[in-house]
């Protein structure tokens, strides 16, 4: 590293004191040295001026300045790839547990889907209010009648943030962060679940199929926003639809109001209610939404199903976020200090 400090002796001998002048021609040069004369002799071109002086600090100041913020840049980097990797470890524990939570409860998976939709929907534009927030969890608010059948799903992550809150270094995990990567892992068990059919049954098969095949690459926006914060209150009554007694109409104009069209609808049918055919029959017979519902239908046929699978992680990407601010050191910690005098080495 360049120090500023260390250019400042080879520059002040540059200035010349009277002494120095006076005493030049008693002090003659000796062999291998460069002298630098200055007196009245010399003309302007040749003068060693102040501000080649000031130059010169200018200059080692900003080599300084460079030298040590890439010190500062190189330690900011290595503690930002430190949080990564402590989030992204953290983010692996929670998907295997909701993923064998799921897997013991298949039966559960439309309920975590509409619990992931109710919990997110709430939001309002105008007041930048609601969202996927956790809200949900109070039991003024689970008791609502948009929200009748969701208990299980709720008690279901109750205990699976235990087990996720039991390991973790960063602290619990959010109740808001929590239901939106439940409903991840419950759309991802359906992928891999039509993949399993389209072999026959046969696991091994299927598995190899979504993983050569399906939208699993899909995933990585959503998992970026992860650090939402619980709301400390219920979110005001009113803002959610009861999707098995709304009309298409009713259901257009909620996912209107948070920024969605008759497309994002079509792809949310199976969040709207256990009976995803009995949904799609009813959003068909709006004309806006019936090319979306027959363009998803003809594509869950396909091997790939990319046309359907990828619309529908766009879009619970974009609920999953609404109003959100995300904190992106969430679940992070400091990393544990190492006493070099006691290894034995």
């Amino acid at each position: 590293m360049v120090s500023f400090a260390s250019t400042l002796p080879s520059l002040v001998s540059l200035v010349p004191s009277p002494s120095s002048i006076s005493n030049a021609s008693r002090h003659p040069p000796q062999p291998g040295m460069i002298c630098c004369k200055f007196g009245p002799e010399l003309n302007n071109e040749d003068r060693f001026h102040r501000r080649d002086i000031l130059q010169s600090v200018g200059a080692a100041a900003g080599m300084d300045l460079i030298a040590r913020s890439s010190a500062f840049i190189e330690v900011a980097n290595a503690a930002d790839l430190i949080q990564r990797r402590q989030r992204s470890d953290f983010q692996s524990k929670i998907k295997l547990t909701l993923y064998d939570a799921i897997k013991a409860n298949p039966d559960i998976i439309p309920s975590l889907l509409t619990l992931a939709l109710n919990d997110a929907i709430t939001y309002d534009k105008a007041t930048k209010t609601g969202g996927p927030n956790g809200s949900i969890r109070f039991s003024s608010e689970i008791s609502r009648p948009e929200n009748k059948g969701l208990d299980a799903a709720l008690n279901l992550l109750e205990e699976s943030k235990k087990v996720i809150d039991s390991d973790s270094k960063g602290g619990p995990i959010s109740y808001a962060d929590l239901i939106q990567f439940a409903a991840q892992s419950a759309v991802k068990s359906t992928f891999i679940a039509s993949a399993i059919s389209k072999c026959g049954g046969n696991v091994e098969k299927g598995t190899l199929l979504y993983s050569a095949y399906g939208s699993n690459g899909q995933w990585g926006q959503f998992d970026r926003i992860f650090g939402r914060s619980d709301a400390q209150e219920p979110d005001p009554e009113g803002r959610v639809p009861q999707w098995d007694k709304a009309s298409v109409q009713e259901m257009k104009d909620k996912f209107k109001a948070v920024g969605l069209g008759p497309r994002q609808l079509a792809v949310m049918s199976a969040f709207l209610g256990p009976d995803q055919a009995a949904t799609e029959t009813l959003l068909a017979s709006d004309p806006e939404v019936l090319p979306w519902i027959q363009k998803y239908q003809r594509s869950r046929e396909t091997v790939s199903r990319t046309d359907y699978e990828v619309d529908l992680i766009t879009t619970v990407t974009k609920l999953s976020s609404l109003g959100q601010v995300i904190n992106y050191e969430a679940y992070t910690y400091p990393p544990r200090k190492i006493d070099v005098t006691k290894l034995k080495l």
